[in-house]
């Protein structure tokens, strides 16, 4: 019996190599390639992955996935026969893909390795823009702007900001630019040239004086142009920033000895109202520091939600309430309204408090 089953385990053994030896074998002479450098301008680049079937039967190549919509594959969809050989086309389209990408093409066949995958990478060289697609912007009919954004992020008291956009002159006669900024007397604005020839290229130089803006947090400024002194009143040129007070250089003695703002807490839930039912609630603010909290500014993320605090200046220990409500006329479904408050806290300078629910409708 014993000599019975070594035989049949023997024959098993035996069919499982012969079956292995007859198997299909996809075999390639590479599995990655190196694009190098190519241009974003150039269109798609490809590149054959050759392989040969080194096996006694045929293989048949199932399908070929990638891994994003980017490269795409051709591979041969009849059988490959014993010896022959064969070629994966793989193209990369480096079409607003700058910079460097790596990619994987899974090849699944009837082989003796089921999935293969192969590898390609590179580096895009970025499209150079032209002149008209870089000033694409206009601002009347004589000038284009590459943006008419000055975007000046975070900036503190007792510093001055500068910024700088360009234009372009479309037109076949000089332009002088001016800036009306009446009212606006924290910012100046240059034209440089102050007069831009055709076809030549201009800039308008931003000054921003923060301390006499006056305000705290976000903040969003405009003003308009006149072109050959006619005014553009319909495309105003926009100033955003976030006006913070600079506490990086007190000392670790100031920094203890500073005032603390807590909450009570920063979220109410009012759960389901009825629409037209006010919503309020008391947030509750106290010092918990050394020194005097001043709030500095309280802002609601919308003109149907309003915050009031009951004083200003909190005494080290001393509490208040800020009380916010929420008119709910006109508004249905899920709601998510925002209190920004800004104080002298350097830990904790903005807090932003919460108010959500749902609204109902009237039956």
């Amino acid at each position: 019996m014993k000599k019975l089953g070594l035989f049949i385990l023997a024959c098993t053994f035996g069919l499982t190599v012969m079956a292995q030896n007859s198997a299909s074998r996809i075999t390639f002479k590479e599995t990655s390639f190196d694009y190098g450098l190519i241009n974003e301008d150039d269109g798609v680049a490809y590149h054959s992955f050759e392989f040969t079937n080194t096996g006694t039967t045929p293989l048949i190549i199932h399908r070929v996935a990638t891994s994003c919509g980017c490269t795409t594959p051709e591979w041969p969809r009849q059988p490959i026969a014993p010896g022959k050989s064969g070629s994966i086309k793989v193209g990369y389209n480096p079409a607003g893909r700058p910079g460097p990408f790596a990619k994987t093409i899974t090849v699944y066949n009837n082989s003796a390795t089921p999935t293969v995958v192969l590898h390609i990478k590179g580096k895009v060289k970025p499209h150079v823009k032209t002149i008209e697609e870089i000033y694409r912007t206009p601002v009347g009919d004589m000038i284009k702007f590459d943006k008419i954004h000055f975007a000046l992020g975070r900036i503190y008291l007792g510093k001055t900001y500068t910024d700088t956009i360009k234009f372009l002159n479309v037109s076949s006669n000089p332009v002088v630019v001016k800036a009306n900024t009446q009212g606006l007397n924290f910012l100046q604005v240059k034209t440089v040239p102050e007069k831009v020839k055709p076809k030549q290229i201009g800039s308008l130089v931003l000054t921003y004086n923060p301390d006499k803006r006056g305000d705290w947090g976000f903040v969003v400024d405009r003003f308009v142009l006149s072109v050959n002194d006619k005014a553009i009143n319909r495309s105003p040129i926009t100033i955003t920033a976030s006006i913070e007070e600079d506490f990086s250089k007190l000392s670790a003695k100031e920094l203890e000895n500073a005032p603390r703002v807590e909450f009570n807490t920063n979220h109410y839930d009012f759960g389901t109202v009825k629409q037209g039912d006010p919503v309020k609630y008391d947030f509750i603010m106290k010092n918990s520091g050394k020194s005097d909290l001043i709030i500095r500014k309280i802002k609601a993320s919308c003109g149907c939600t309003t915050a009031t605090p009951s004083q200003k200046v909190l005494k080290p220990g001393e509490s208040t309430k800020i009380s916010a409500s929420f008119r709910t006329s006109g508004y249905s479904g899920r709601q998510g309204k925002t209190i920004t408050v800004i104080t002298n806290d350097p830990k904790n300078p903005t807090m932003i408090l919460r108010l959500t629910g749902t609204v109902e409708k009237p039956n």
